[in-house]
């Protein structure tokens, strides 16, 4: 018997994945075997990407063993190529074509109120997560994958950002902490990842190890699509260094709080009133807006508890968050009705764009709505508004042409 490598998983509940037995051997060929419940369909597709793959990285006398649970092609050929590169290093890639669809870049500025986490070693949650329509699908390194699957996990993420339709979502990924994370970026950033999230950030010096790494990436493959980063504070010292940490990088676009973590490392409970974390939470949204960036809530973590979901997001807004993560699609809609303008919030931003377009138009110094006078930061808030209410639908069509005449 030969050295055995095993990737994938299997077992009841398992679906849309595979388990690969790879044990190299001296002699005899490749030996493969495919069991699957639809291999009267697709079983000869399965051995034929399999013996392609196998060719590729050289793979002469191997036993082959592959146990699908209806896995798409991505899928088994992550399986697989983790399976061999355990037992050959080798620096080539076995690649599904990158669609079309997934060669979009993101603004810095765009929306972000919801984004939602998806473990990176799990494929049924990956393949239809676009449909749910969240701002942002995050792909998980982290803390959702067990530590004896991270590297397999690696393979499987990166074929879903060539192969998966995530259809317009921000695709992003959170790697893993110290150097482990930065390996991480190899199997992603050449790959037309939109935004990076770096877990327990602490000081500003993490954020420059990753675009280094980033950098190097870039040049060696000449790439150009922009790479944002989203920091996670998740400790009492992220949350005393959160500005330096949000205004250390040009491409740093958002800075978010977690909250499990937080609180744990103040050796607390976090409660749904949130009182323990009050003081966190405000210093990252006053970090990113000094920052100029987006302040991002932690996730809400009763996905059973919607009404709950909505008083959570109404003191997020209220506090200067810009969204938060979520851990179900179930939430997301949630999530984009509370943080989304307010009727009334949209009809008062209107009176006072109007007032002071009017104001204008007389030579007015002074801008008053009734009995209040108008600052610029209230007029600025308003055209925030406004424009925040025309990207989500939220204004009539002659309004919105009424509104860009001013």
């Amino acid at each position: 018997m030969g050295v055995i490598a095993k990737t994938g998983n299997k077992g009841k509940g398992v679906r849309s994945d595979c388990s690969v037995t790879f044990e190299l051997t001296d002699h005899g060929g490749i030996q493969l075997q495919v069991e699957s419940k639809v291999a009267v369909m697709y079983g000869d597709m399965i051995r034929k990407e399999a013996l392609e793959i196998l060719d590729f990285f050289g793979v002469k006398n191997a036993n082959v063993t592959i146990e699908d649970s209806g896995a798409i092609s991505l899928v088994i050929g992550a399986r697989l190529e983790a399976s061999i590169k355990k037992l050959i290093p080798s620096e080539k890639n076995w690649l599904p074509a990158m669609l079309e669809e997934n060669r979009y870049t993101t603004a810095k500025d765009r929306n972000r109120f919801s984004r939602l986490y998806l473990p990176g070693n799990s494929p049924s949650l990956m393949i239809n997560a676009g449909i749910h329509k969240p701002d942002g699908i995050i792909l998980d390194l982290e803390d959702a994958v067990a530590p004896d699957k991270k590297d397999e996990a690696r393979f499987l993420v990166r074929n879903a950002l060539c192969g998966i339709d995530f259809y317009g979502a921000e695709r992003m990924v959170r790697i893993n902490q110290g150097e482990r994370g930065i390996e991480d970026l190899n199997y992603i950033i050449p790959y037309n990842v939109n935004l990076i999230l770096l877990p327990k950030c602490e000081k500003p010096e993490q954020l420059q190890a990753v675009n280094e790494q980033i950098r190097k990436i870039h040049q060696k493959h000449k790439l150009i699509n922009p790479v944002w980063i989203m920091p996670i504070i998740e400790s009492s010292l992220g949350v005393i260094n959160a500005y330096p940490i949000a205004s250390s990088a040009e491409n740093t676009v958002a800075l978010a709080i977690g909250l499990e973590d937080y609180t744990a490392d103040l050796g607390t409970k976090r409660t749904i009133e949130g009182a323990e974390s009050f003081f966190a939470r405000s210093m990252v949204v006053n970090a990113a807006r000094a920052a100029g960036i987006q302040p991002i809530d932690s996730v809400f973590s009763d996905v059973g508890d919607m009404e709950g979901l909505r008083q959570n997001v109404i003191r997020s807004k209220a506090l200067g968050f810009d969204g938060m993560g979520c851990i179900h699609p179930r939430q997301i809609a949630v999530i984009h009705e509370s943080f989304a303008p307010a009727p009334d919030e949209i009809d008062r931003a209107k009176k006072i764009v109007f007032a002071f377009h009017n104001a204008q138009k007389q030579g007015l110094g002074v801008v008053s709505l009734g009995t209040k006078m108008i600052d610029p930061p209230v007029v600025k808030r308003a055209l925030n508004t406004i424009n925040l209410a025309l990207k989500m639908n939220k204004l009539a069509e002659n309004w919105r042409e009424s509104y860009e005449q001013i």
